[in-house]
């Protein structure tokens, strides 16, 4: 029901300007246990040097999130839209037909992100791009959506997939729950500080920073904090 990845487990390359990680085979990295999680394709932890990125390069037809951890990334596109996302903050781009995007750190320290890659439901479609700032205060205790491919989820990015990316700030000692139903797939990975994940036999299971956890055939999932802790999570179908 709980599979933990630990982050020594992952997959991953140093390329001086970015240290990434890989929670599933991308690029070089191939682990075919490890190729997606139901409609999840890709989880890359990335660490982005100062005044380094990505140049502008293609997508098309994935749903693509930026949960920015620490510092800032710049945004620019074929489209014409440019903005800079800060920690804490999220932005989606819907590849759809076909886009040229550009990435960059152009700050003075070191920028953290997740980026997750979620397959959409349909292939095709105008591109587009949008950025929200979601300030942890709006979800201490409790999960909040960042971007959902379904209606009426009030502020989240809208994303063309049967998923949401949905994320909470524990304090040490609290607790909170997500219902995400026993036919659908999670996948889960704490930003900062460390939790235990409950089961439904209710065992327990530690996971630290970094660490992935892969949920299954779970209704309802239980976190509570070990220490501070920043959480992220993919419902995905």
């Amino acid at each position: 029901m709980i599979e933990l990845r630990p982050f020594e487990s992952l997959g991953g390359a140093n390329h001086g300007w970015l240290d990434a990680k890989h929670h599933f085979s991308f690029a070089g990295y191939h682990d075919p246990a490890r190729v997606h999680w139901g409609n999840l394709r890709v989880w890359n932890d990335d660490t982005i040097a100062p005044q380094t990125g990505f140049p502008p390069h293609p997508h098309r037809d994935m749903e693509i999130i930026t949960y920015v951890r620490e510092g800032a990334i710049t945004h620019e596109d074929s489209l014409g839209n440019k903005g800079r996302t800060e920690a804490g903050d999220v932005q989606v781009m819907s590849a759809g037909t076909g886009i040229r995007h550009s990435e960059y750190n152009l700050e003075d320290v070191t920028t953290r992100i997740f980026q997750i890659w979620i397959i959409p439901t349909r292939e095709g479609g105008a591109p587009s791009w949008g950025a929200r700032p979601f300030p942890k205060d709006d979800r201490a205790g409790q999960f909040v959506t960042l971007a959902s491919g379904y209606e009426g989820d009030g502020d989240a990015l809208p994303i063309r997939t049967d998923a949401r990316v949905v994320a909470a700030t524990l304090k040490a000692g609290e607790s909170s729950e997500y219902a995400i139903g026993a036919d659908r797939k999670g996948y889960l990975v704490p930003a900062t500080g460390a939790i235990t994940l409950t089961d439904t036999d209710g065992k327990e299971l530690r996971v630290n920073a970094r660490d992935g956890a892969a949920i299954s055939a779970l209704a309802t999932i239980r976190v509570t904090a070990l220490e501070d802790s920043e959480i992220v999570l993919v419902d995905a179908a």
